[in-house]
């Protein structure tokens, strides 16, 4: 099988590329590793392609399914540099929990002083490290992903809200000598609110599982998740995240925290809704109508 790659504004970058086999059983697959072999620059990662309409090309299905016959058009589009996911991930909360030990570990290089660290900025830098560390285990350990990347250049953007908000923002105020926060929780209320932290912690970690559980490996498949949260909300795993960083922030008593929780819950939510939505989209009749969307019984 033979088609002309071409680049949207009409230019033609290969007439005939020969994808190496028949029309009948040629994949997306087969020709993205044909167009690697023709242009080594060209990673299978920074493709795009599609028909002569514009529409993407789907890697799971065959190009007969998707109309592409022997000596058609396929629109391709580099996409640049990309980086994988769990790469992606990794560094992203690799820096709260660096900056976080930092800032705690060095009072006196950092704010010219020391003093003891009070019950609130210990137990925050624990909950705050933990939290990323558990992010990271999950990230090489628990989560799924498919073959996406995503453009190297995103990097910075993504790693921002992390480093910076979550990072940065958190840590220079609360490590700070003598710190005292916006309020602060009588010693007998501590544990209830670690054991909050602890409950979301946990249970964020179990609807993430049990999200893993649904995909099979280097797969794309899709089912509808039950149980643990899920039988409420449709996606528990961002309901238990909010929860766990509003634990954070009574602890601190650090408006830097609750504006980090802030941000981070209204991401979350409109991530919820489109997920919700895509559920919706995808299960219809066969998706739960009782499911609400982030707050069980309410959003």
């Amino acid at each position: 099988m033979k088609v002309t790659l071409q680049s949207k504004s009409g230019k033609v970058i290969k007439k005939d590329l020969d994808v190496g086999v028949s029309a009948a059983e040629a994949t997306v697959s087969d020709l993205s590793r044909a167009i690697f072999k023709a242009y080594p620059k060209w990673d299978v990662t920074r493709q795009r392609l599609s028909d002569s309409s514009g529409k993407a090309l789907d890697k799971q299905k065959s190009l007969k399914e998707q109309g592409i016959n022997d000596g058609d058009v396929v629109i391709f589009k580099d996409l640049g540099p990309q980086i994988g996911w769990t790469t992606v991930f990794i560094l992203e909360y690799l820096g709260p929990i660096l900056i976080h030990a930092f800032f705690f570990y060095n009072q006196k290089l950092i704010y010219g002083s020391t003093a003891p660290k009070s019950t609130a900025q210990t137990w925050t830098f624990y909950c705050v490290v933990l939290h990323f560390l558990k992010r990271e285990y999950e990230t090489l350990f628990v989560h799924r992903f498919s073959n996406d990347t995503m453009p190297l250049t995103n990097l910075p953007k993504n790693c921002a809200h992390y480093w910076v908000l979550g990072g940065l923002m958190l840590a220079w105020p609360i490590y700070a000598p003598g710190y005292s926060g916006l309020w602060t929780i009588p010693d007998e209320f501590f544990i209830s609110v670690i054991g909050l932290w602890l409950y979301a912690e946990v249970s964020n970690f179990v609807t993430h599982s049990i999200l893993a559980g649904l995909r099979p490996p280097g797969s794309r498949a899709r089912a509808i998740p039950f149980g643990y949260g899920f039988n409420l909300v449709s996606c528990p795993n961002y309901t238990y995240e909010i929860l766990g960083w509003i634990a954070v922030t009574i602890l601190s008593g650090s408006l830097a925290s609750l504006f980090f929780t802030i941000v981070g819950g209204v991401q979350m939510y409109f991530w919820a809704v489109k997920k919700h939505q895509r559920y919706l989209k995808e299960f219809g009749d066969k998706y739960p109508k009782n499911r609400k969307i982030l707050v069980p019984y309410v959003l």
